[in-house]
């Protein structure tokens, strides 16, 4: 997807986005800040949007937050504001494609639910890669393409060309997000509902 196309799209869901799309995504939040709270120091986040993660961080992190859109971040600057959350030091527009981060820079960096959002995810990938520490830890939650020729897998195909409206490519390749040789995969699992999203842990060599 072009930026100009995600911004347009973002524009359109961030009024509603938290109590649809954000409400059947929130196992992966859920799921990526409980390992993140376990872990401790600090957190990027890319692809902060309306900000639904944020209170879910424990408050002896150091949370940073990036998105592309304005209006999804003035939503997460609001709940910031409203919820007191001293854990969430800084949130930022910005490309996730050039992260304006020195390598090294955090413990775990998540993703959650917006690598078939970005364009270029691969580029994507090895920014977030780049920037963290030896030993930490890459979070990915996202919908992955169903392999195979199921129903699943013609319904994903069915309602790809129609990526640019929904915001989110339905035929996202898992393939995509495991190709930096900097990272190893070390866990994956299913997520609710119905297993529709997936949660990754990559570690960072």
């Amino acid at each position: 997807m072009e930026l100009e196309a995600i911004a347009k799209s973002y524009a359109r869901w961030a009024p509603v986005y938290d109590r649809t799309f954000g409400a059947m995504t929130n196992a992966g939040r859920r799921r990526a800040t409980g390992f993140a709270n376990a872990v401790g120091g600090e957190v990027l986040e890319v692809g902060v949007g309306t900000g639904l993660a944020l209170p879910f961080y424990a408050p002896h992190l150091a949370v940073t937050g990036v998105d592309f859109s304005e209006a999804m971040l003035a939503k997460a600057r609001s709940k910031v504001a409203e919820q007191h959350l001293t854990q969430v030091r800084s949130l930022r527009q910005m490309d996730a494609r050039e992260l304006d981060f020195p390598d090294a820079s955090f413990d775990t960096v998540c993703a959650m639910h917006i690598m078939s959002v970005v364009p270029e995810p691969e580029r994507v990938l090895a920014e977030m890669a780049r920037v963290c520490r030896p030993g930490g830890h890459v979070l990915i939650t996202n919908h992955f393409a169903a392999e195979g020729k199921g129903a699943m897998a013609r319904f994903e195909r069915l309602f790809a060309p129609l990526s640019d409206l929904l915001g989110w490519h339905s035929d996202f390749a898992r393939a995509r997000v495991l190709g930096d040789p900097r990272l190893d995969l070390v866990e994956e699992d299913g997520l609710p509902p119905l297993g529709l999203m997936t949660y990754l842990r990559l570690r960072r060599r």
